[in-house]
C-alpha cells in the first residue's frame, strides 16, 4: 500500500545559490509533505558532499552557480545514489535547455516563470511520482525521438556561424574576428544578428553560455 504524500519522510535537497528561493521551496515542500527532512546548499560542491554523506533521495536544482553549471554533476549525483530523484528549477528556457538536463539525468524542469500554483503542482507531482515533466517537455522529448540534433540548440547554426559563435565564446570583438577571419566587420555584425535570431538570445552573456554548455571550445 502507498504511503500518503503527507506521511511520506523523504530526505530533501534544496540547492540554489539564492536563500530566498530556497526558502520558498521549503516552504511549499513541507506544506505538501510535513515529514520531509530538508538540507540546503548554495554550492555545487557541497551538493555532492550532501548527496554522499546524507542520503538524500529527492534533490530541487538550479541549473547555475556562481562556481559553474550543475548539469555536469548530474550524472556524479546518480552515481553516488541512482535512486536520486533531480527536479532542475531554474529560470533557463524550457525549450532551449530541458532536454540536455534530463539527458544528463535530470527527473524533471521546471521554470522559476511558473506561476505558483503550478510549481506547487509540479512539486506534488515530483514527490509522488518522482519526476515531472511540463507538456512542453513533453513534446520536446517525442520531438527528441525523431531528431536527435534537438538536444543542442547549436545544431541550427551554419559552420561560419559556429565559428564565429566560438570566438565571441573566447572573448574576441567583432574587429578582432574580422581580422581573424578575413571578412568585414559589418559582416561578422550581421552574422551575430542572425546568431540571435536563430537562438532565441538578446546578448553576448546568453551566446557565450550556450556554447560552453553545449559546445567545448
Amino acid at each position: 500500500m502507498e504511503i500518503p504524500i503527507e506521511n511520506k519522510e523523504i530526505i530533501f535537497l534544496l540547492a540554489d545559490d539564492h536563500s530566498i528561493v530556497r526558502q520558498g521551496m521549503e516552504i511549499v515542500i513541507n506544506d505538501i509533505a510535513p515529514n520531509a527532512k530538508i538540507y540546503q546548499t548554495s554550492s555545487l560542491q557541497q551538493a555532492i558532499e550532501l548527496v554522499e554523506s546524507k542520503g538524500i533521495e529527492m534533490a530541487v536544482m538550479d541549473a547555475h552557480f556562481p562556481e559553474g553549471n550543475s548539469l555536469h554533476i548530474l550524472p556524479q549525483m546518480k552515481a553516488i545514489n541512482p535512486n536520486i530523484k533531480i527536479l532542475i528549477f531554474t529560470g533557463l528556457e524550457e525549450d532551449l535547455h530541458a532536454l540536455k538536463f534530463i539527458k544528463a539525468g535530470a527527473n524533471g524542469y521546471l521554470s522559476k516563470l511558473s506561476e505558483e500554483d503550478e510549481i506547487r503542482e509540479a512539486l506534488t507531482a515530483f514527490i509522488q511520482k518522482g519526476e515531472y515533466f511540463s507538456d512542453l517537455s513533453r513534446d520536446l522529448l517525442v520531438q527528441f525521438v525523431y531528431n536527435p540534433n534537438l538536444i543542442s540548440p547549436l545544431t541550427s547554426l551554419t559552420k561560419r556561424e559556429m565559428e564565429i559563435a566560438e570566438l565571441y565564446a573566447e572573448g574576441y570583438g567583432n574587429l578582432e574576428i574580422a581580422n581573424s577571419l578575413d571578412i568585414k566587420q559589418n559582416t561578422v555584425s550581421t552574422i551575430k544578428k542572425n546568431i540571435f535570431e536563430k537562438l532565441k538570445i538578446e546578448n553576448l552573456v546568453e551566446l557565450v553560455d550556450l556554447v560552453k554548455t553545449h559546445h567545448k571550445i
